[in-house]
């Protein structure tokens, strides 16, 4: 019996995640998840509760699993998750940086009570800047680039020799 496929796939440069997962008899269905940076992008559930007393419900459950794992591997190939990939920017939110103090605005001074003295506000905090990515790798002009993993497993699944 398989309890699941795991994939990390490269689309357009960046690393995505296809998992596909069977609940077993207790929990008749196949749920296969597409992640990118731990967000679930798009999700597909098969319920199999019908198929339950064939007699090589393994094997069934199997095929139909690399079969809903590979559809998600072509829809993602295919473009078909571009938009929400787009919508879902998947980098963490950044915290809102304090508005500035403009000269004609008042601070308030609190006054700590032991001291009877006016207490001053804490100076503003600035946001760190993010780290610099560098650019991803340039190919060598006239030399052809390697298939990556991802590009041989995807073909292996498909069927075919490329992708």
């Amino acid at each position: 019996m398989v309890v699941g496929f795991n994939h990390n796939f490269r689309y357009k440069g960046e690393i995505f995640h296809v998992q596909t997962e069977d609940g077993g008899l207790n929990r008749p269905q196949i749920i296969t998840l597409l992640y990118k940076g731990g967000t679930i992008l798009a999700s597909k559930k098969t319920p199999y509760a019908d198929i339950t007393k064939v007699g090589n419900l393994d094997q069934v459950v199997e095929d139909l699993m690399k079969e809903q794992h590979k559809e998600m591997l072509r829809r993602l190939k295919d473009g078909e998750f571009d938009a929400v990939i787009d919508a879902r920017s998947c980098a963490p939110p950044q915290p809102a940086a304090a508005p500035p103090i403009a000269d004609s605005q008042s601070v308030v001074v609190a006054k700590d009570p032991s001291a009877g003295s006016p207490v001053p506000p804490s100076p503003p905090t600035t946001p760190k800047n993010p780290p610099v990515q560098p650019p991803p790798p340039q190919p060598v002009a006239g030399r052809k680039e390697p298939d990556s993993l991802d590009d041989i497993i995807l073909a292996y699944l498909m069927g075919g020799d490329k992708p």
